[in-house]
């Protein structure tokens, strides 16, 4: 059984998955509506639709340990970027903002000896680690590319390919 305190800080995380979504599906729209880019939209839409995803499993561990899960409204996001750097920046800023909302559950969690949701929420940060590492290689290829439009084409064709690997998978 959750603790009021433990449901109303899981709801809380609801909203931010939540909203990582929102964030996620306004950079998609963003991205399908400039040139040239269709994998890095599709990155985007994937993005957001595995961030819903992380909100319903939120939701259904509430649930099942007697709390109740909330959904909440969400903040409009940003609708438009100056450009696709700044678009991956705010990936990575967005994705460690997520990572220390994750921490402090985890802290919460032990402080009330809650070992199940303790337990629940290392999934979250195994995932956080793999999410703030990708967009950070994200990040740092578009740094390299700088303005060159070969570059941007080339990081384009490989961002999906990027965007599955698993670094935790056995090599053959």
């Amino acid at each position: 059984m959750l603790s009021k305190k433990m449901n109303a800080a899981l709801n809380k995380q609801i909203k931010i998955e939540g909203q990582s979504s929102q964030v996620y599906l306004a950079m998609a729209s963003w991205a399908e509506i400039q040139p040239g880019i269709d994998n890095i939209t599709t990155f985007f839409y994937r993005q957001s639709e595995e961030e819903r995803e992380h909100m319903l499993k939120l939701i259904h561990f509430i649930n099942d340990r007697g709390g109740f899960a909330e959904i909440p409204a969400f903040d409009k996001p940003s609708l438009t970027f100056p450009s696709l750097k700044h678009a991956f920046h705010e990936l990575l800023k967005h994705e460690i903002m997520v990572s220390k909302s994750i921490n402090k559950l985890v802290e919460a969690s032990l402080k009330e000896k809650d070992y199940a949701t303790h337990n629940f929420l290392q999934w979250y940060v195994a995932e956080q680690i793999e999410e703030e590492g990708l967009a950070r290689t994200l990040n740092d290829k578009l740094e390299l590319i700088g303005d060159e439009k070969s570059g941007l084409y080339l990081f384009d064709r490989d961002i999906l390919g990027v965007a599955v690997e698993d670094p935790n998978a056995p090599t053959p």
